[in-house]
């Protein structure tokens, strides 16, 4: 139970920190802190939470990383259903948060593609360019393919897990610079589910790509490194 409610406190953290950054603070004027800012906020939801609970639930916060992990031969299948529900759960309850605190300013507009820090394809959101569905899916795909290698060999045996959460931490951060304009950046279901349960419409319709593209990316990754960069036991690295 404790590894579920670690789960749900990381992801709870990853939603509230990472969009309610985005919600709150990207777009104040002459002080917001941009798209490097909200890149660098959902790293550091991600870096400290590996360190706060990693060691007790292995620092998922992610429904595609669980997939992955388990696709990659280091997470139970018994624990899957469970480690998703709870993520998007704690998702779900930071969403709840963020929608009190924000209405709390008066009567918000959610109708605008990428209101509310929600994913989306199709739409001219940043710098007038609007990123087909096909474009939306293989940035998710690839992103999330790589953010499980990153994470698999950052926790392998043989590499130093001390700097394991600055590692991964940081992979979500250059992933958050490259799509933030493509997608509003998913590569997390649980993440895009809570905003999207709560502006309805465009984001709802889209959900989907949301959770087929990590997922599938996830189990990729998994698979890549579990088969073609995972050192056997016997391996012996050349000086």
């Amino acid at each position: 139970m404790k590894k579920l409610f670690a789960e749900f406190f990381g992801t709870f953290w990853l939603v509230f920190g990472g969009c309610g950054s985005a919600v709150f603070a990207a777009g104040v004027p002459d002080i917001g802190i941009g798209l490097l800012g909200v890149s660098l906020a959902f790293g550091l939801t991600v870096l400290t939470m590996a360190y706060a609970v990693g060691h007790i639930s292995g620092g998922h916060f992610n429904p595609a990383v669980s997939f992955g992990l388990l696709a990659g031969g280091r997470f139970s299948a018994k624990d899957l259903i469970p480690y998703v529900v709870a993520q998007c759960l704690g998702a779900l309850a930071a969403a709840g948060c963020l929608y009190v605190i924000l209405n709390g300013s008066g009567a918000v507009d959610f109708s605008k593609p990428g209101a509310f820090a929600t994913n989306f394809y199709g739409e001219a959101v940043y710098n007038g360019k609007a990123f087909s569905m096909g474009a939306a899916f293989l940035a998710e795909f690839l992103l999330t393919a790589f953010f499980l290698i990153v994470i698999m060999g950052a926790t392998d045996k043989w590499a130093n897990g001390k700097f394991a959460g600055i590692a991964i931490g940081l992979a979500l951060t250059l992933i958050h610079l490259i799509s933030i304009p493509i997608t509003n950046t998913s590569v997390n279901p649980a993440r895009s589910l809570s905003q999207a349960v709560f502006t309805g419409g465009l984001a709802m319709s889209q959900l989907w790509l949301f959770w087929a593209a990590p997922i599938m990316g996830g189990v990729v990754g998994g698979l890549i490194y579990k088969f073609l960069l995972q050192r056997d036991s016997t391996e012996v690295v050349a000086d």
